[in-house]
């Protein structure tokens, strides 16, 4: 890593545009995908007791449920229409909006606008889509910095936000409702890697995953405090699932503001992320490179995203001033400590030591 590398990558006009583009022709894709999950499970007439009744049958967690909502009438007949045809508009709509997202990625394939690593992407994409993506669960560490650079007109350099792992953070405090694409199974965090990838296995420390590539999943999530709260692990509580391991100084980003984007991954695609605010990400990283007990490497690597990240807010993000007492989640200490890296004249470069 060179001290000329630490520079912002400006982002040409078209890519400007077609990162909106993208933005706005994803977000009709998720309001049209959402939509057509309301329509999961099947409604039709049954007879119970030679009673013909309109039925509304769906899976909660793995388990088949099934709903009466009323004798068959003209009113319910009504539902039953309505039912289908709502599905069926669901459907093409869902089809139409798939189809202008499958084109706007050649156009960001063309304009080299991928940015995140497809693998990551992948599992970001199957984490929300089972709902959890910041409804208990928050994208951190770099893949982070891709929501960051997805709103403004630079990029960060490559040389740090090169990466072969994703960390998720798990909030054990969230009331999560799990959802997975294969409705018959309880869902759990190791089931919908393999959904992406068959070749992911839980690692011996139970807190990571990985493939045969060597890409690492970490679970990961605050410590405990107090230590004897009683508070889940496990975003499943299945026994074979990951186990989220307790890290010190995530309790800040648990309290802290969310921050969501939609970025484009190296196929052009688009993938929402929700991370912790940037300026809590840089305050962070800078309070972890101090850490003695931290890798060398990992320490330097730190200090140069906290300093990217920072000097990103200050000059390219004026709706997210750098206030103090807005981040009243961190200590203090810790926030002035990293004040100056947000000041608007600062340069990365001179936070990095080699």
């Amino acid at each position: 890593m060179h001290i000329e590398d630490l520079g912002f990558i400006a982002k040409n006009q078209d890519q400007i545009k077609e990162s909106v583009n993208t933005q706005q022709r994803y977000g009709v894709f998720l309001d049209a995908w959402k939509r057509k999950e309301g329509y999961k499970g099947s409604m039709s007439f049954g007879k119970k007791a030679n009673i013909e009744y309109l039925l509304r049958d769906y899976y909660d967690n793995g388990v088949r449920k099934q709903k009466v909502l009323g004798q068959r009438s003209p009113e319910t007949e009504k539902v039953l229409a309505d039912y289908l045809a709502g599905r069926e508009d669901a459907e093409q709509r869902l089809k139409a909006a798939q189809a202008n997202v499958a084109r706007q990625a050649g156009i960001n394939r063309a304009l080299g606008l991928g940015r995140v690593p497809a693998i990551g992407a992948k599992i970001i994409r199957a984490v929300d889509k089972a709902g959890l993506l910041g409804k208990g669960v928050k994208v951190i560490g770099t893949n982070a910095m891709f929501a960051y650079e997805a709103i403004t007109e630079v990029y960060f350099p490559q040389s740090v936000t090169s990466t072969e792992d994703i960390d998720m953070m798990f909030d054990a405090r969230a009331k999560i409702r799990f959802a997975s694409a294969d409705e018959t199974t309880a869902p759990t965090i190791i089931g919908l890697l393999q959904q992406v990838d068959r070749s992911f296995i839980r690692a011996p420390n139970r807190f990571s995953a990985n493939n045969n590539d060597g890409y690492i999943v970490d679970l990961v999530r605050p410590q405990i405090n107090p230590p004897w709260k009683d508070l889940p692990s496990s975003i499943s509580n299945n026994s074979d699932d990951l186990e989220a391991i307790q890290i010190g100084g995530l309790s800040w980003h648990e309290n802290a503001p969310s921050f969501e984007a939609v970025a484009i991954d190296t196929r052009g695609e688009p993938v929402r992320i929700v991370a912790p605010d940037p300026r809590a990400f840089a305050v962070h990283k800078h309070w972890l490179s101090k850490q003695p007990d931290r890798r060398p490497d990992k320490r330097a690597r730190d200090r140069c995203q906290a300093a990217l990240v920072a000097a990103m807010v200050a000059q390219h993000m004026p709706h997210l001033p750098f206030d103090p007492d807005q981040m009243k989640s961190f200590p203090r200490k810790v926030v002035e400590d990293a004040a100056h890296l947000f000041a608007a004249s600062a340069d990365p470069a001179d936070q990095f030591s080699f």
